[in-house]
């Protein structure tokens, strides 16, 4: 019994991080792929927005599967490993198409893996170097993205932690019956 329990535990442990490992690739590939050549104005900033609500929605549906999770540790990994490189991705697509429109609007011409490095240099606070925005349009942009960082960064972390909160003290007091759990 001890060893069926074991194996089940490796088998989710490899079974999240193959999945995990699956988004980042299939989302990075996507940006990589993605015919980003419509020029930035407002359909960018439509789809700006759609791609956070998109976001939004992702991550309250990640939280809802945490909680009913046969081990929500692993699931609010996984989680993260979709959620947030999806963020870094709308972004980065979002600053190569300003960058394409209007060139002036950093300090260097961006191609998609320089839209991606500005990304993750605003997602990690580590300031700006040899790329920043010159232009109004590429500085509102830019405190969009670090306000919605401080966001994901806080109410995702919380959200998250607290679904695998009741995750867990669901698995350690389970429903005596089907949709007791539910409020």
């Amino acid at each position: 019994m001890e060893r069926n329990a074991a194996r089940r535990r490796r088998s989710a442990v490899l079974g999240s991080a193959l999945r995990s490992t699956a988004s980042v690739v299939l989302l990075t590939a996507l940006y990589y792929a993605a015919p980003l050549d419509g020029g930035f104005g407002v359909r960018t900033v439509v789809t700006l927005a759609l791609g956070l609500v998109a976001f939004g929605l992702l991550t309250a549906w990640q939280t809802a599967a945490i909680t009913h999770a046969e081990y929500p540790r692993l699931r609010a990994l996984e989680a993260l490993a979709t959620a947030v490189p999806l963020f870094l991705v709308i972004f980065s697509a979002t600053y190569f198409l300003l960058a394409e429109s209007v060139p002036a609007s950093f300090s260097e011409p961006l191609n998609r893996t320089d839209a991606m490095y500005f990304t993750v240099t605003v997602f990690a606070t580590v300031g700006f170097g040899d790329i920043t925005p010159t232009t109004g349009t590429g500085r509102v942009l830019t405190t969009v993205q670090m306000i919605a960082d401080l966001i994901v960064v806080g109410v995702m972390a919380k959200a998250l932690f607290g679904a695998v909160r009741v995750g867990m003290r669901r698995r350690e007091h389970p429903p005596l019956f089907p949709g007791d759990d539910e409020t």
